[in-house]
This record gives C-alpha cells, sequence and structure tokens, in this order.
C-alpha cells in the first residue's frame, strides 16, 4: 500500500510503539478480545434489537463468513453507507474479520460522491440499506453501476439491509449461505497492526472528499485515549446521536472508545432531541455527543419538557465551533457537565478536561490528546506566531495521517517536509495550551484588506435571543472586494439588521466585521458530511 499513502516514517513509528501507543493489535483481535472479557454484557443497543458483546462478535462472524464466500479478501476496499443501525457495526467489524477496509460514506451521500469514492478507492462492495429517510440507496446503487461502467466492473458485491429489490443484490440476512466449507472459522492474522484498517472521508466544505487512512495501530490508539481522557469505564452508556460514519461519533471516543472499556453503544435512529432525551432516559446513558446547532433544540427541549437527564454525566460536542454564550448555558440549564471536542478525521484530537475550569470549558475547545501530538500555530509564511495571536493550526503525531490516500499532489500542499499537516484551521494557543478555534483559514471575509473571521460573528450572532442559527457568508462588493452578509435561522420575532448590528456593536465587536445585510432562512443547507454549506448560501446572494 505503499504507494496509496504515505505512512509514517520508521523513526516515529517505532517510538511510537516503544511509547505504547500503537499496541499491535488489530480491530479484529480487539473484537475477540472484548468478547472474551465481557461476554454477557451488553455491547449495543439498535431500538427492541440488544446484543451481548460474544452475541456481536458471533453476528459478526456469520457475515464475515459470507463476505469471504463472495471472495471478499484483505485489502479489499468495501463503501458502507448505513445509517445509525446494528449492521453498521456487524458489517464493519465483520470487514476486519477478512481483512477488508471500510471506505466510510455518509447517509447523505448521493451519485457523484458514491462514484467518485468507487473510483478513488476502487472498492470492491457497497454496503446499503433499502431505503431510509425516504430514500431508496437501491437505486442508487443501481444508478451508479449503470452510469459509470468502471464502477460496475469494480464495484461487484452490493449487499443491501432489508429487501434487496429487483436487483443482483445480495440480502444481507443471506449473506451467511454465501459462505461454504472453506469460508467457516476465524480469520486471525488476516491483517497486520500497521495495515490500513478504514478510510475516513475529508470534512471539507468544497470539492468531492479525500480519503484518509487510517491504520489499525494509530485508529486503536485514537479510541483507547480518548476513552481514557473522557473517563469512561465499563458502566458508560455511550448514545451515538450523529450518523456513526462520522469519525467523531465512531472513535471520539464514540462507540470505538465505548467498546475499549466494555461500555455500551446505544444508536439514536434521528439527532431530534425528544428521541435524544427519550434514550437517555430509557436506556440510562451516561454520555451523549452532539454537534453545535443541535445544542439551542437540545435547551428548548429541555426547558419545555424537563426530561430526566439524571443519569448524563458528560454532554460532548464537537464536529463545529461552539459559540461560548451557548457553551455558557449547558450545565446551568441541563445540569450536565460540557466537554468541548475539537479534531479532525485526518486525526489530531482535543479535550477539554473534565477538572478544567468552567471558563476553559466553555471558551475553549481543548488540548491535544496525546503527550506526543506536536503543535505549531504559524503565520501566511510557516513563522511560529506567539501565544494568544491568531495563525493556522498544523500537527503530526502518533494517529495523524501523513498522507492522504491517493493523492499525491494534494499532499504536496498539505504537509510540510518534515511531516506536519496544515489543518487549515486558525487557532489561537493559550499558554497553558488550550486551543481557541477563530474559524478556517479559508472562511474569512476580507473586506478592503481587513480580514473578518465567518466564526468569530457567527458566535456573537448566536448569542442574540431570537437566533437559532447563524452562517457568515462574503458577498462580492464593488468597494470593499466582499462584504460580510449574515444568514440567520431564528424563532419569534426576527430581529432588523439595524437590531443585529446594535446587538453586535454591544457586544464589542469591531464595525468592520458588522453584517451588511441579513438573510432570513427556515434551516441551513448542509453539505454531505453535516457541515453548513456556505456555497449554496453563496449562490443565493447570487440569484
Amino acid at each position: 500500500m505503499a504507494q496509496d499513502w504515505p505512512g509514517w516514517p520508521n523513526t516515529d513509528a517505532d517510538r511510537y510503539r516503544a511509547a505504547g501507543y500503537w499496541a499491535g493489535h488489530t480491530f479484529d483481535q480487539l473484537l475477540t478480545s472484548w468478547s472474551v472479557e465481557h461476554g454477557d454484557r451488553t455491547a449495543l443497543v439498535d431500538g427492541e434489537r440488544r446484543f451481548s458483546y460474544a452475541a456481536l462478535e458471533a453476528e459478526v462472524d456469520r457475515v464475515a463468513r459470507g463476505l469471504r464466500g463472495l471472495g471478499v479478501t484483505r485489502g479489499d476496499r468495501f463503501i458502507v453507507q448505513l445509517p445509525n443501525i446494528a449492521e453498521f457495526v456487524i458489517g464493519w467489524f465483520a470487514l476486519q474479520r477478512v481483512g477488508a477496509v471500510p471506505v466510510h460514506a455518509m447517509p447523505a451521500h448521493r451519485a457523484a460522491e458514491i462514484e467518485h469514492l468507487a473510483r478513488l478507492s476502487g472498492a470492491v462492495g457497497y454496503f446499503i440499506a433499502d431505503r431510509h429517510a425516504r430514500f431508496d440507496y437501491r437505486e442508487l446503487a443501481a444508478e451508479v453501476r449503470k452510469t459509470r461502467q468502471d464502477c460496475a466492473e469494480s464495484l461487484k458485491h452490493v449487499i443491501v439491509i432489508g429487501d434487496p429489490g429487483e436487483h443482483d443484490f445480495v440480502s444481507f440476512a443471506d449473506l451467511a449461505e454465501r459462505g461454504g466449507p472453506t469460508a467457516t472459522g476465524p480469520t486471525a492474522g488476516t491483517a497486520d497492526s500497521g495495515d490500513l484498517a478504514l478510510l475516513l472521508l475529508s470534512g471539507g466544505t468544497t470539492g468531492l472528499p479525500k480519503l484518509i487512512p487510517r491504520t489499525h495501530d494509530d485508529y486503536a490508539y485514537n479510541a483507547r485515549a480518548s476513552a481514557e481522557v473522557c473517563g469512561l469505564t465499563r458502566d458508560s452508556v455511550f448514545l451515538s446521536v450523529l450518523p456513526i460514519g462520522f469519525n467523531y461519533t465512531w472513535c471520539c471516543p464514540g462507540a470505538l472508545g465505548t467498546w475499549c472499556v466494555g461500555g455500551t453503544v446505544v444508536l439514536a435512529p434521528n439527532p431530534s432531541p425528544e428521541t435524544v432525551f427519550s434514550l437517555v432516559e430509557r436506556e440510562k446513558v451516561t454520555i451523549a455527543a452532539v454537534n453545535p446547532p443541535l445544542v439551542p433544540y437540545l435547551l428548548a427541549e429541555y426547558g419545555a419538557n424537563r426530561p430526566d437527564l439524571s443519569t448524563l454525566t458528560l454532554l460532548q460536542v464537537g464536529s463545529a465551533r461552539l459559540a461560548d454564550d451557548l457553551a455558557r448555558r449547558i450545565t446551568p440549564e441541563l445540569g450536565v457537565p460540557i466537554q468541548q471536542v475539537f479534531g479532525m478525521a485526518e486525526g489530531l484530537l482535543n479535550y477539554t478536561r473534565l477538572d478544567d475550569p468552567d471558563e476553559l470549558r466553555c471558551t475553549t475547545q481543548g488540548v491535544p490528546l496525546s503527550p506526543d501530538d506536536e503543535i505549531r500555530v504559524v503565520d501566511e509564511q510557516d513563522n511560529p506566531v506567539p501565544d494568544g495571536e491568531p495563525g493556522e493550526l498544523l500537527t503530526r503525531g502518533p494517529y495523524t495521517l501523513r498522507g492522504y490516500y491517493r493523492a499525491a499532489e494534494h499532499n504536496a500542499r498539505s504537509f510540510t517536509p518534515d511531516g506536519f499537516y496544515r489543518t487549515g484551521d486558525l487557532v489561537r494557543r493559550l499558554p497553558s495550551g488550550h486551543l481557541i478555534v477563530v474559524g478556517r483559514v479559508k472562511d474569512q471575509i476580507n473586506r478592503g484588506g481587513e480580514k473578518i473571521p465567518s466564526t468569530e460573528v457567527e458566535g456573537h450572532l448566536l448569542a442574540h435571543p431570537a437566533v437559532k442559527g447563524a452562517a457568515l457568508v462574503g458577498q462580492p462588493d464593488a468597494v470593499f472586494g466582499e462584504v460580510p452578509v449574515a444568514f440567520l435561522v431564528c424563532h419569534g420575532q426576527s430581529p432588523t439588521l439595524r437590531e443585529v448590528t446594535a446587538f453586535l456593536k454591544e457586544r464589542g465587536l469591531a464595525p468592520y466585521k458588522l453584517p451588511t445585510r441579513l438573510v432570513l432562512v427556515e434551516e441551513f443547507p448542509h453539505t454531505a458530511v453535516g457541515k453548513i454549506d456556505k456555497k449554496a448560501l453563496a449562490a443565493r446572494l447570487d440569484s
């Protein structure tokens, strides 16, 4: 695989092994060890279905036999596009059992993205649901195979959870029957801990996603270390609110981190506040992970119906910058400690610590997970900036990639010669090491040479009592080049532009950062990976 993705230099790899970060276990080996150690304990809850660790491994083994019967083997790539259902977990570990590589796709992806992922990864197979959220994934799979000859030839196996329909697809329920006498028994040793374990998707808002290679060694450390930082134990119950295929939900500490300590993972079928709180009550959830757009809705639902959150000991908020004012409301209103999570599927994770003072937990995005996470905050010429000054975050470490999958040209731009990854995030570093996310390098509005970080202004807009969602977008301007326009989702009486600018001035915002126009929307468009689609918002300004 060396030609497909650059790994860590031998000196660094040896150091990470010596430090104990890379433990030398594959995910298949980990699943077996969890099954032996935790046996009858509940590993997974999906609606009325409950799986013990032993039962989960038995299901995985059954599906793995079927995959081997289809000829799926070590190193094969397999796209997994499933919602929050148990089959995601079973199928993912079954691929690990045969040494294959899951390619995480999001439920919102459609033909353009799936065709791209199939071509780039060379996937031989595709896990889908028959239907989800009123969308027929069988038609999507048929379209990809029909319109793209290269996909039709390589994407040999489409496995459907539910009814395969009138296609040459394989039913997930019948998969084990594909196994024969030579396709039985465990497959220990089919992969090495340094092998490619999975391919994640880059979370950028422009262009088609890049593929992020993660090995068994680095990703298992990601899960194990995150579980430790978050204080997870065998009594922890993690609620998977966002799509389970997200790196944040799967491994920060997410499902994998929970299983590392023998806890229970509960799958939420949707992220509505009613669903979230009902599952917290029913399953005695102790930790849940959400993103910032959900927070106002959770606060409103709790205020209206006062669900029982007595078992919830930690609410993680991550995947995007949480506004300080919203962060400060969570613990007083919900009675639940907050943990901010800032990271990327490419590797680096930052967590506010459980014993951090309230001010740091509400105003920063945490400190790096690993003692060997190396951090640089630099200016446009890659010169270090002083603590407290904004700059681009560069990083390298034991679980941060050294290059994207089959992307040599992009890698030349995204990494320094000594292996630091250019994250594209603008941050300020405090003397304590805590990072404050200012925004994205490319998510700034250049108003006559004055740079406006969109994330900063959005945080102030979200503090307005009538605003539930905010996005700042640049609009071309003949005088200034660009001027800021605020898109708002509001409840109750929407404020006027004059009222909004007065509010922002009272909060001390510089005059050049004030929006010149308001656009009220009922909801924001989102990219397939769940981020606000600012390209789509900007297109509305041009229409």
